[in-house]
């Protein structure tokens, strides 16, 4: 188990170095043939906006993801999670691969009723996580809440 986990880290940590172009360890191999991998683009006027998910390496990055519809902070956090874990599988993971989650909230009045739905969703072992509640404007698309994630495959 131990050394499962060490050659995972070695992994994502040369993954991320191949990335930023930062040497971590001597011992960190990365391949620098390794490419980008893209899923799920979105246009905007037939030109490449974003991707819902890239892959590199054994890392798949999410795009974040709203609900644009009437609802509370409660079906709005359902909705995101559902659409989060439809994109993870499209990329080749699932929710308790998910070692980072963003949550950005239009209103942190809604961290409560956010968890409440939040919980047990990635399953025993939850990813990091990091909770905002944005500035003037609110959360793209009129949504109480966005989420994005970082996985592996």
């Amino acid at each position: 188990m131990q050394t499962q986990r060490r050659s995972f880290l070695r992994k994502m940590f040369g993954s991320l170095a191949a990335v930023t172009g930062i040497g971590l360890t001597a011992n960190a191999k990365s391949n620098p043939t390794e490419e980008k991998v893209v899923g799920n683009v979105v246009y905007d006027q037939e030109v490449p906006l974003f991707s819902g998910n890239t892959k590199l390496g054994n890392l798949v990055f999410i795009a974040g993801k709203g609900a644009h519809f009437q609802g509370d902070i409660k079906s709005h956090t359902d909705h995101v999670l559902k659409e989060l874990e439809k994109e993870l599988i499209l990329a080749g993971s699932s929710m308790k691969k998910v070692l980072k989650v963003t949550v950005f909230l239009n209103d942190i009045a809604d961290y409560q009723g956010m968890n409440e739905v939040y919980k047990g969703r990635f399953g025993d072992k939850p990813p990091t996580r990091t909770t905002v509640a944005v500035a003037k404007g609110g959360v793209p698309g009129d949504s109480l809440v966005e989420m994005d994630c970082m996985a592996y495959i």
